[in-house]
């Protein structure tokens, strides 16, 4: 496991300051990951969408088939290498992700686009619903992404945990992201088992953004992160490795570096060896 050290690339862009950047620079490439528990919300992009704006399917772009690695497990470098082939994300290629606001499904296209080596690639803070409160133009149908062939992706470039090390501890603060009913085994409509692994902490991240759904100022995500003490490592999991992405995501922000346990519940629940805790 990697230790925590001090992270210098922004991982997020406001509504102006992208608004600003494309009528000065040109424009990035947007890549729109509007997505639920339901599935990838296709009808919802070519509804409204930034300008220029393409798809990404977070359940066939952003992870593995689900079975023994969780539901969300991640993504192949082969994969991520299509995807980006695709996309059109060459290496020197700026990117911004964004969804419909929530943040989960934004965060892990950041996630994995950083996970596969491409270093410029942010977050639109807020996802559309800022984007539009900002005055920024929409535009309805589909776009057509143009491809390219000078693809490079280095997988592994964003510290992960096992199951392993999460078992023996060896990873410092475990951090849960899930809502505080699920942590705490109160309730469980997504995976067979209800409960957190021991020693975890709640760390909602439904607590990490404003009623603008925007994040909160840097210093008290940091406080959400470390809690009342400054600790050398932090790891996230959640239900499926999704939302644990946007512990990942504010931690970067913050200058945290914050490890993730991909499969994350879903796959420690899939052997029953494996302890469960329950309450606060």
């Amino acid at each position: 496991m990697l230790h925590t050290g001090r992270v210098q690339t922004r991982a997020l862009v406001q509504a102006d300051e992208l608004r600003a950047e494309i009528a000065a620079d040109g424009p990035a490439l947007i890549v729109d990951v509007r997505w639920s528990l339901a599935g990838a919300d296709r009808s919802g992009y070519a509804a409204g969408h930034l300008p220029g704006a393409v798809f990404c399917d977070l359940d066939t772009d952003l992870a593995g088939p689900p079975g023994d690695g969780g539901r969300h497990p991640l993504p192949t470098s082969a994969q991520m290498a299509a995807l980006m082939g695709r996309l059109g994300i060459t290496p020197d290629r700026r990117v911004v992700v964004l969804d419909g606001g929530a943040g989960a499904a934004a965060a892990r296209a950041w996630w994995c686009l950083r996970w596969a080596g491409h270093q410029d690639v942010r977050v639109l803070d807020g996802g559309l619903a800022a984007w539009v409160a900002a005055g920024g133009p929409v535009e309805a149908g589909l776009v057509e992404p143009v491809p390219t062939d000078v693809v490079v992706v280095r997988p592994g470039s964003m510290p992960t945990v096992t199951a392993e090390q999460v078992l023996h501890r060896t990873v410092g603060r475990l951090l849960d992201a899930r809502a505080p009913a699920r942590f705490r085994g109160e309730a469980e409509s997504v995976d067979p088992v209800a409960g957190h692994i021991p020693g975890a902490v709640s760390c909602w991240t439904g607590s990490l953004q404003g009623l603008d759904g925007r994040y909160l100022p840097p210093e008290q995500l940091r406080d959400l992160l470390l809690g009342t003490t400054e600790v050398v490592d932090l790891t996230a999991y959640c239900g499926s490795g999704v939302t644990a992405s946007q512990l990942v995501l504010v931690g970067h922000e913050v200058g945290l570096e914050v490890a993730l346990y991909p499969g994350s519940w879903s796959h420690w629940v899939r052997d029953p060896e494996r302890p469960v805790a329950t309450g606060a």
